[in-house]
């Protein structure tokens, strides 16, 4: 049924299919071999692959694997319109898969299904449809993210993407159009904005929070950013 979400699993046996609605396929754990338009290859998580109505598609993956499948009746406008079927999911949206699993686990509530079914929507409207992230860069953003209030060196983020500093910034660039440090920059002011929005905690303890450690280094940062002082913009 369309508008609906669901955890599921895929047979080794590929079946070849299609349905009026279109589908989401969002892969939790192990990975999915997926053919589907020009596209055939593996989904891994992290990842989201995009069918749409009435293309006919395979799937085929270990019995262990688990998804969060998508049926949707209409998809949102960016999704809609891009031309790419595989695409990476941003950490949000991941944290959000893990609640949605937990939730259609744990019991039968139709209200708080529409709910979630409308929460994912929203998210998806504001996923930029990435490339698929080589592992080792992957690896580097999902450090960052869970470690922006660290000192986030390139010497540092390029030992754990295993390359060297050269390797790793040319990459990361390819990969996210974006220079290291821009990238860094760019989600510590989003954390920043998003803690001044949505707490009380002091300007010291949130320029900690994205890393800097001196309040006027943090100001002198977010006000370049954002074009106003943190002072300002929590009013």
């Amino acid at each position: 049924m369309p508008n609906n979400l669901s955890i599921r699993s895929y047979s080794t046996k590929p079946t070849s299919h299609s349905h009026s609605f279109n589908q989401l396929v969002l892969p939790l754990k192990g990975v999915i071999q997926i053919s589907v338009g020009d596209f055939n290859g593996k989904v891994a998580p992290g990842e989201c692959v995009v069918v749409k109505s009435d293309e006919v598609h395979l799937f085929t993956a270990n019995t262990e694997a688990r998804f969060v499948v998508a049926d949707m009746q209409v998809l949102p406008e960016n999704i809609l319109s891009s031309e790419r079927v595989v695409f990476s999911i941003n950490s949000s949206l991941v944290s959000y898969l893990a609640f949605i699993e937990k939730q259609l686990e744990h019991q039968v509530n139709i209200a708080l299904e529409r709910a979630m079914f409308n929460t994912f929507c929203l998210l998806l409207i504001e996923q930029p449809l990435l490339p698929t992230i080589d592992y080792r860069i992957g690896a580097a953003i999902s450090f960052i993210e869970n470690n922006l209030a660290d000192k986030l060196q390139i010497n540092r983020l390029a030992k754990i993407a295993f390359l060297s500093e050269t390797q790793f910034k040319k990459l990361f660039k390819e990969q996210t159009g974006y220079s290291v440090m821009k990238y860094v920059t760019m989600l510590r002011m989003e954390k920043a904005q998003a803690l001044l929005t949505h707490t009380d905690y002091r300007l010291q303890l949130i320029g900690e929070k994205v890393g800097y450690s001196e309040l006027s280094m943090f100001s002198r940062k977010f006000s370049q950013y954002c074009g106003i002082s943190p002072t300002k913009f929590k009013k």
